[in-house]
């Protein structure tokens, strides 16, 4: 009888424990299925709340290097009324057509040069592209820089060192770049140009490539191989002039528009002249963004002022900062069954927002206790490891601009472990990378997640979480059941 009666209590517990994972299975499955599918807020058996968010403006140390195949930024921002200036310079290295062979038919037959045209592929522009008049000026890298076509360079690497004077400029009006424009070469050769910015060069430096050969010389043979080639030219600087408030991106890995033409003539033995190109490409890698951000207005303002609750948050595309964001009334939040636990983030009207739009998307991880480590939320992100990098689920998880004119990041799985399982409170980070490094806990392993495709595109200013408007606060909204 003793036995029994401790049986029965037993077979009790067991059934009231199945009933309570039933009902959370049957609550959280349409949430996991459905993204927002949540039982109605009743407050008798759901309920809702609000928990502040502490938010601070940070600069943030960017690890971002620039890729072989992403757009370079060009140009100058001189007044973003909340953010202030951007200014961007690049550089990338070309490669010979071919090497092992001499490409401009042979060094007796070239009898003059008609241009050398330094063409670059334009993917877009931000900022006031419709009145901006844009200069870009062309140099030689020197050969005493550390630019090389192996390191990735970060967006906050210095200006390299030039060699000799200015190349070629152009100056040209963003606004116009998509227009086609017939450019004549000669008689019945014209040929139409859109997207692209052309360069004129000097024409001594499409002589300097004619007379380079295919020896083992030090001092000409730069088309013996790529190594020779790169010894005697390490490639071009293009550095914008400080006057106008746009950038404009640039594809060097584009080996249709991007190239160095060089047009020449060559006597044949008739004496009749022809007129050809020879065309070199970047094939390699060996490029760099260099972008400069001089805060101004409410950013500066924000960056400097003490404390761990900004009432606004200033978050520029990478290369710039992020937002602490510490939400202290979950640590000791009460053993719930979570239906929903999302940030919701809302923007704020900003002066120039009409030219300085918002990135296109924003991102959130956690740091963790020593401050050296940024984590995913690996099962509300659906993270899956892609090998050279990490893939994710935007739309469930968020950092996309919503219907309603406001960012979320739905973080339910997590805040529902951290509670059951009393996980630590981890601060999160609130950015706008153009890929962000972060390690996954259950995949183990640290690797990149794509945000954004370019950097310095876009900025945004958030209400933080002591906003004076409470609707408009950061703030973590919880749907959830008493256990």
């Amino acid at each position: 009888m003793k036995n029994r009666n401790l049986v029965l209590p037993f077979i009790a517990i067991v059934v009231m424990v199945a009933i309570v994972f039933s009902a959370c299975k049957k609550i959280n499955e349409p949430t996991e299925l459905g993204g927002g599918l949540i039982p109605p807020i009743d407050n008798i058996t759901t309920f809702e709340t609000f928990l502040p968010i502490e938010t601070d403006n940070r600069l943030l140390t960017d690890t971002n290097r620039v890729y072989f195949d992403d757009d370079i930024a060009l140009g100058h921002i001189a007044s973003d009324p909340e953010f202030g200036a951007t200014h961007a310079n690049g550089y990338f290295n070309i490669s010979a057509p071919t090497y092992g062979t001499y490409p401009f038919v042979s060094k007796d037959s070239v009898t003059n040069i008609d241009s050398v045209i330094l063409s670059l592929s334009y993917e877009g522009g931000y900022g006031d592209t419709a009145n901006t008049f844009q200069t870009l000026r062309v140099y030689e890298i020197a050969q005493s820089s550390d630019f090389n076509d192996t390191t990735g360079y970060r967006y906050s690497h210095p200006d390299f060192p030039l060699a000799g004077g200015e190349l070629g400029s152009k100056t040209f009006q963003i606004s116009k770049l998509k227009d086609s424009v017939l450019f004549y070469r000669k008689l019945g050769d014209t040929t139409k140009y859109a997207n692209v910015i052309r360069i004129p060069l000097s024409n001594s430096f499409g002589q300097r490539l004619i007379n380079y050969d295919t020896s083992s010389s030090a001092i000409s043979g730069a088309y013996r191989n790529d190594t020779s080639f790169k010894k005697l030219f390490k490639g071009f600087a293009i550095k914008a002039d400080n006057s106008g408030n746009a950038l404009t991106y640039f594809s060097p890995s584009d080996n249709v528009k991007t190239k160095l033409i060089v047009y020449f003539r060559t006597k044949r033995g008739t004496g009749f002249n022809d007129t050809l190109s020879t065309e070199f490409y970047h094939q390699t890698g060996g490029q760099a963004n260099s972008i400069i951000r001089t805060p101004a207005g409410g950013y500066l303002t924000y960056l400097n002022t003490p404390g761990t609750d900004d009432d606004k948050v200033y978050l520029p595309t990478a290369p710039g900062s992020y937002a602490l964001l510490n939400i202290p009334g979950l640590s000791n939040f009460a053993n719930a069954i979570i239906h929903r636990a999302e940030i919701i983030i809302t923007p704020l009207p900003s002066a120039g927002e009409n030219i300085f739009w918002q990135p296109a998307g924003l991102f959130l991880d956690r740091i963790n206790a020593a401050g050296d480590t940024a984590m995913t939320f690996d099962t509300d992100m659906s993270l899956a490891n892609n090998g050279s990098f990490f893939s994710y689920d935007a739309e469930q998880f968020g950092g996309l601009l919503k219907s309603n004119k406001t960012y979320g990041f739905n973080i339910s799985r997590y805040i529902q472990n951290m509670i059951t399982m009393r996980t630590p409170n981890y601060q999160m980070r609130l950015y706008a990378p153009v890929r962000a490094f972060v390690y996954s806990p259950i995949i183990k392993v640290t690797n990149q997640i794509y945000v954004n495709a370019r950097a310095a595109y876009g900025r945004v200013v958030l209400a933080g979480g002591s906003y004076t408007d409470p609707a408009k606060r950061m703030r973590l909204r919880i749907v959830y059941s008493k256990i």
